[in-house]
């Protein structure tokens, strides 16, 4: 028995169903305004009663576009990396955005290779994605095509970079607390030359300041980003202010090793003690017990946000500097009022 290959549907069928001229339904399919609105109707339903599907060759032909993006990350870890890429892919996905995702791991050389191999591909814009909020050199100039910055922001301001707000994120922190009645807060973070270190260190001092109230033990605690670090604060914090009642700790690793040493000192969380970690990482905040109120730097969020402002610069509508997005509050036991 033989078999033919049935033809595929092409816009000359959609203009004949639909009773249109081919360039009507071209510009109907095309989101063109000069359409009247029940004309479009018409053509979009013949289209999806012969599941039309346009030839992407032929429409990137038309437009000078391939409806092709690259996402270039740094992050080898993708501990902070994989939340923005996700939700910059998922806006590609809902803009019919094909995604060429390279990996460059940190190394420079790497990275410039894909660059050039992303050209090279036709790519329409790409999205550099970092592994810290660390500035990072820029790779816009002399590119033909518009670069968002993700995470980690350019050190061009005519660049445009998404970042999340750490100070305001700290200062959520610090706020929750007062409000839960806790009065002699300390703050044990990150390492010194790490900007998001320095960020909630800012926005935790600010908003004790602004509650009237004094940083418990005096000063910031710097450290590493590990529960290494969160046990042996937790023993300089309750040596030198036995009356502590809340701490804010700059990530959840910190956290979960503060109230491990708490605990082994007799120290009751919440009871005694309440506890704020930061980045709302559920492989830790929600199996710490108990469960940690955290800050969520909603990465998601963010990368979708990257994604819609690269189609904008796609289309001509370029944006510049640093724009911070905003955290949130995560509420789970290790703060629960007393």
């Amino acid at each position: 028995m033989s078999s033919q290959r049935r033809r595929a549907t092409t816009i000359t069928d959609v203009a004949s169903l639909a009773g249109v001229s081919i360039a009507t339904a071209s510009k109907a399919l095309n989101g063109g305004n000069q359409v009247r609105a029940e004309t479009v109707q018409r053509v979009l339903r013949a289209a999806e009663e012969l599941a039309y599907q346009p030839n992407a060759l032929a429409r990137s032909l038309i437009s000078g576009q391939t409806r092709t993006v690259g996402l270039l990350t740094s992050d080898s870890v993708g501990r902070f990396g994989i939340p923005v890429m996700l939700g910059a892919e998922d806006a590609f996905g809902t803009g019919e955005m094909a995604v060429l995702l390279c990996d460059a791991r940190g190394d420079s050389i790497r990275e410039q290779h894909y660059v050039r191999t992303l050209l090279a591909r036709r790519v329409d814009g790409i999205i550099v994605v970092g592994e810290s909020t660390d500035r990072r050199p820029s790779i816009s100039r002399d590119l033909p095509v518009p670069v968002v910055y993700a995470y980690a922001p350019s050190d061009d301001p005519q660049d445009v970079s998404f970042v999340p707000d750490d100070v305001g994120g700290a200062r959520l922190a610090v706020q929750h607390l007062v409000t839960v009645g806790r009065r002699r807060i300390a703050h044990i973070t990150g390492p010194t030359d790490y900007q998001a270190a320095q960020d909630r260190a800012a926005g935790t001092l600010g908003a004790l300041e602004e509650a009237g109230l004094a940083l418990s033990g005096g000063q910031v605690l710097f450290g590493a980003w590990s529960q290494r670090w969160g046990r042996q604060a937790a023993e300089i914090v309750l040596n030198s202010d036995p009356g502590i009642d809340a701490v804010v700790c700059g990530s959840d690793q910190i956290a979960a090793g503060f109230v491990e040493a708490a605990r082994e000192r007799g120290r009751r969380v919440p009871e005694d003690i309440a506890v704020v970690g930061y980045d709302n990482w559920e492989v830790l905040s929600t199996e710490t017990r108990p469960p940690l109120t955290t800050i969520d730097m909603n990465l998601e969020v963010l990368g979708r946000t990257a994604a819609q402002h690269l189609f904008a610069a796609i289309d001509g509508q370029a944006g510049s500097g640093v724009h911070r997005m905003p955290c949130s509050l995560t509420i789970r036991d290790s703060t629960l009022p007393q």
